[in-house]
């Protein structure tokens, strides 16, 4: 059985399984998800058995490219107390693999990234270890959680609405019923996602599309996309750019270049996800003749938290 939440010993919360990958590639933070262990979810389950050994695995929790839904799972050992729903072995009647598709969708994706502290309890004048001081709750500012064993339905993660849509295209009806708030704007999933050829019909959505080409500039990257955008009769291209000192301050630094230079060279179908800005035309002088511009609808991304490129079978 998968399923996408999980609380972590070392950080004493409940994560998704989004939450520990944005961990694992967060070169800010001191956390590797291999050397924490994952408990149950539902707190009398986890309270009837020893934390040590009773734990969960992972899966595509370190992939920095991966084409099958990450969640956690139980290992062969784990026990659960009856009727705890993270206990179940069942299998859908259609022999469908669990892996590849997101059922947990978050109601709303929070534009702030969430703050994890990790659990340090204090040491005493002799080195011993305060009994109280691990059960000491922590001030945390971060996306508030409940304290049940539900899926929670606030993220911070981008990758986490992006694979509900992707790993849903088939299911349109579910996309067109699931509410989805992102700022002050509340719409579904299929409305919010917008093709890339279509931006000109509403600002502030997912806008999303095919990659023609990524360019690579050393330091910097445009990512041109295959669709072009008609306007007054007639097409232009579209493409993001991405700025030298946004990838060098970027806490994802290494796992993002990672990626996206094997990009540049892959033979895949790539397509590309962003929130935060919207492309808008500009004129661009040619490279032929200076003195002469054209048009392209362009934009500099701001937030390469809230960017992703990835295979998305289906959506086309």
């Amino acid at each position: 059985m998968k399923f996408e939440t999980a609380y972590s010993l070392t950080l004493d919360d409940k994560l998704s399984i989004y939450d520990v990958r944005d961990l694992n590639f967060d070169e800010t933070a001191d956390f590797d998800s291999d050397k924490d262990s994952f408990l149950c979810p539902n707190d009398a389950c986890r309270a009837a058995f020893d934390t040590g050994s009773n734990t969960l695995s992972t899966f595509n929790a370190k992939n920095v490219n991966y084409q099958r839904t990450p969640h956690f799972k139980n290992k062969t050992s784990t026990r659960h107390i009856d009727g705890c729903r993270y206990g179940s072995t069942h299998k859908t009647a259609t022999g469908e693999n669990d892996d590849e598709r997101e059922e947990n969708f978050p109601s709303e994706f929070v534009l702030t990234r969430r703050q994890y502290e990790r659990k340090a309890p204090l040491t005493g004048a002799e080195g011993n270890i305060p009994q109280d001081a691990a059960k000491t709750p922590s001030n945390r500012v971060s996306i508030s959680h409940s304290t049940n064993d539900s899926t929670p339905d606030k993220t911070s993660v981008f990758a986490h609405p992006v694979e509900c849509y992707v790993s849903n295209i088939d299911d349109k009806d579910k996309l067109k019923s699931m509410p989805l708030k992102i700022g002050e704007h509340t719409a579904t999933y299929w409305t919010f996602f917008k093709k890339i050829e279509y931006l000109q019909d509403n600002k502030g959505l997912i806008y999303w599309g095919k990659i023609k080409a990524i360019k690579d500039y050393t330091s910097s990257f445009r990512i041109d996309f295959e669709k072009k955008v008609w306007l007054d009769k007639k097409p232009y291209s579209v493409n993001v750019y991405l700025s030298k000192k946004l990838i060098e301050n970027y806490r994802k630094r290494t796992a993002f270049l990672e990626q996206i230079k094997a990009a540049v060279d892959s033979e895949r179908a790539l397509y590309c996800f962003f929130y935060g800005v919207t492309p808008e035309l500009k004129q661009v002088p040619s490279k032929k003749n200076p003195e002469q511009t054209f048009g392209v609808f362009s934009a500099n991304i701001e937030n390469l938290d809230h960017l992703i490129i990835r295979e998305a079978p289906g959506v086309d």
